[in-house]
């Protein structure tokens, strides 16, 4: 066939392909068959082949997949793309509108758009001149991960948007990856009988899948997407957040087709009382229901806050109990040293998983809870995600029950345990402990750290069983015979694992701060510190008082930090890396902060106690120190604040009995927007 020819042939090839992915994946009604839908792209393919010229990157037939990657590269994000705040309740919910009202100073009922919460992986989708151009994963909401070799093979996923659709020149769509239920359980079936080992739940494997560097594979598996919003809906032109959806599905998105438009939020309330229990007949896991304030004007004078909008928000749904017996009690230490109990269980299937332990949280949670080995207990997932023990059901009990009694000694290195005052935590001090290195190379290696690709629980215990990886720094004098040799392993793994380690010699500062596991330092603490002193010379050489000027950093993190430097020990391991090529990039210092004496809660203490739902403890703790507060480790007479989350222990006791001011999550969301709390001797309590 003459070029010509092929060309005619491959663009009509194309657009029935497009088509008949629409049909099928976004209008549910497909009108030919799979196998000659299979036909049409194999044409295409060889047609693709044979005349290299007409080769496009957003082609149908880029579904297959692609040569491997090495790595991801990291790319910013056209707006920060931020998290949802959520809530748990009905009251959390009527809270949020009324917050709502009162910035926009109405009385009137606010009209909002309800989308069942996709339980999911988020992804940005960039297109330019109407052509997919990158794609993206939330990453830290600044910048995410390059997917964008994996998104292409995502069936559905418009690569080119119709030409009858207007749209500026360059756009970026936000939306959730997921792996339909049925798709799930059908794969794990053909994996069972091939003797494989089975994946876990949708969501994980998703997450998983979008990050495999061979984009082949991810062609392979059952990935499907749907869209929810535009990073700039004001350059569509539209007034309101339900045409911007309309827009999407004119532009061939995908999108869940359950969303409403109510009036106020009792009309909101009513469309998620309704698809409580509808939503488990869906083909798709969800976890709850996006409320969004329609009007963009209204979003725009709403605004956001560090970490969520202010327009929009979460109400999940309350989480499903199984009941099961705990058939032991064991415990593990984690990279900070902390020892966490953890309830082994007997095998219960909870929310489409199976459910073999649970966490039991501390020594404190165990007494609350009174549990026993042998115990009948109730589980849920805390947020739908991580199980827990919630209560016992003592009425089951035959007397052969036994309490589980806290070790003394460390289960790894036999050395003393030990509780400081005002801590929950039971710790093990001993710094050369196999399981704390153990967790801290895993630390170092994640995702929210420097992120490096193919190292896994599996491969860091046979480093350090075989004292090949000592400290994070050793893990740059990996070879690739050496690592070949492992078990699970092969040349091609090592050579793979050996390339991402290459890729983080250079790694942004905040990535290395976190991936350091300095004690209260989180993503948005270490990127304040790296926008302030630049490099991590000028870190290493701050005083406290510096480190503590910074906003949103205060006294008790400033300690930490400055501790940390000052150690010997991480003067050697700062060394080790540089020999070793791991040099963090420098940026230009940004000038001093204003002192904390000039913010609003500047000689405020706070005491963090409990899970938080809406925050992280070091997010909770950025919030409190950027307006000049202080984060206390414990409760006492002069602390002026207690912000309890689930499970908040003894330290919630002792606030009470001193009669402080504790502040349950909605009221510390009220405090940080600036509203009056309640005095000492009405406490707001969780």
């Amino acid at each position: 066939m003459d070029l010509k020819t092929a060309r005619t042939r491959v663009a009509e090839l194309r657009r029935d392909l497009v088509r008949h992915d629409r049909l099928y994946f976004v209008e549910a009604r497909p009108e030919i068959s799979d196998r000659e839908y299979d036909r049409l792209m194999r044409e295409l393919i060889e047609l693709e082949a044979g005349h290299p010229s007409l080769v496009d990157p957003n082609s149908p037939s880029r579904r297959i997949g692609g040569a491997p990657l090495s790595a991801f590269r990291s790319l910013p994000h056209s707006r920060e793309m931020l998290s949802l705040a959520n809530t748990y309740s009905e009251e959390e919910v009527r809270e949020f509108d009324a917050r709502v009202r009162k910035l926009l100073a109405s009385d009137d009922p606010v009209i909002y758009v309800a989308e069942l919460k996709i339980d999911g992986v988020a992804v940005a989708l960039r297109y330019e001149e109407g052509r997919f151009a990158v794609g993206l994963t939330r990453g830290d909401g600044a910048q995410g991960d390059d997917i964008s070799e994996n998104l292409r093979t995502v069936r559905g996923l418009p690569l080119r948007l119709p030409e009858t659709v207007s749209a500026p020149r360059e756009i970026e769509v936000r939306g959730e990856c997921y792996i339909p239920r049925s798709a799930f359980v059908a794969w794990n079936a053909q994996r069972e009988a091939a003797g494989e080992k089975l994946f876990a739940n949708p969501r994980n494997t998703c997450a998983g899948t979008l990050k495999l560097l061979d984009s082949r594979e991810t062609a392979r598996r059952p990935l499907r997407f749907f869209a929810y919003a535009v990073a700039d809906p004001a350059s569509l032109g539209f007034a309101t957040h339900r045409e911007t959806l309309e827009w999407l599905l004119r532009a061939g998105f995908p999108v869940e087709p359950h969303y409403a438009v109510t009036e106020g939020v009792d009309g909101a309330l009513t469309h998620c009382d309704a698809w409580r229990e509808r939503r488990f007949a869906l083909d798709y896991e969800t976890d709850g229901m996006v409320l969004k304030v329609d009007r963009l004007e209204a979003q725009s004078r709403l605004g956001v806050t560090s970490k969520s909008p202010r327009w929009a928000v979460a109400y999940k749904y309350e989480t499903r109990e199984a009941i099961t017996q705990v058939e032991e009690i064991s415990v593990q230490v984690g990279r900070t040293g902390a020892v966490t109990p953890v309830a082994h269980l007997a095998p219960v299937e909870l929310l489409g998983t199976v459910v073999k332990r649970a966490t039991l949280h501390n020594a404190d949670e165990i007494a609350r809870l009174g549990v026993r080995v042998g115990d009948w207990v109730g589980i849920e997932k805390a947020g739908e995600i991580i199980p827990k023990v919630t209560r016992v059901l003592t009425e089951r009990r035959d007397g052969s029950e036994q309490a589980f009694v806290f070790p003394e000694r460390c289960p790894q290195c036999r050395e003393p345990l030990v509780r400081a005052e005002g801590e929950v935590a039971i710790r093990c001090v001993n710094e050369h402990c196999p399981a704390q290195r153990r967790r801290q190379i895993l630390h170092f290696v994640a995702r929210g750290a420097m992120d490096i690709e193919g190292i896994g629980e599996s491969l860091v215990d046979q480093l350090v069983e075989r004292g090949l990886v000592v400290d994070p720094s050793d893990l740059y004098r990996l070879e690739v015979a050496t690592l070949a040799e492992l078990d699970r392993m092969g040349e091609k793994s090592a050579e793979n694992v050996v390339a991402a380690l290459e890729a983080s010699r250079r790694p942004p500062l905040a990535r290395f701060l976190v991936a350091l596991g300095i004690r209260h330092v989180g993503a948005t603490v270490a990127k304040r510190l790296g926008r302030r002193f630049g490099a991590l010379s000028g870190l290493r050489s701050a005083t406290a008082e510096e480190v503590a000027a910074i906003d949103g950093v205060g006294e008790e993190i400033a300690a930490s930090v400055t501790h940390y430097f000052a150690r010997l020990e991480t003067t050697a391991l700062l060394e080790r890396f540089a020999e070793r090529g791991v040099a963090p990039l420098e940026t230009t210092p940004e000038e001093p902060s204003a002192p904390p004496a000039a913010l609003p809660w500047s000689g405020k203490s706070f005491v963090l106690t409990g899970a938080l739902i809406g925050w992280t403890r070091d997010e909770a703790a950025a919030e409190v120190e950027r307006r000049g507060g202080r984060v206390v480790g414990s409760v006492s007479k002069k602390t002026d604040y207690v912000v309890a989350g689930a499970d908040p222990g003894s330290k919630l006791e002792k606030a009470r009995a001193l009669g402080l001011i504790v502040l349950d999550e909605a009221a510390f969301a009220e405090l940080l927007e600036g509203a009056e709390v309640s005095p000492p001797d009405a406490p707001r309590t969780a």
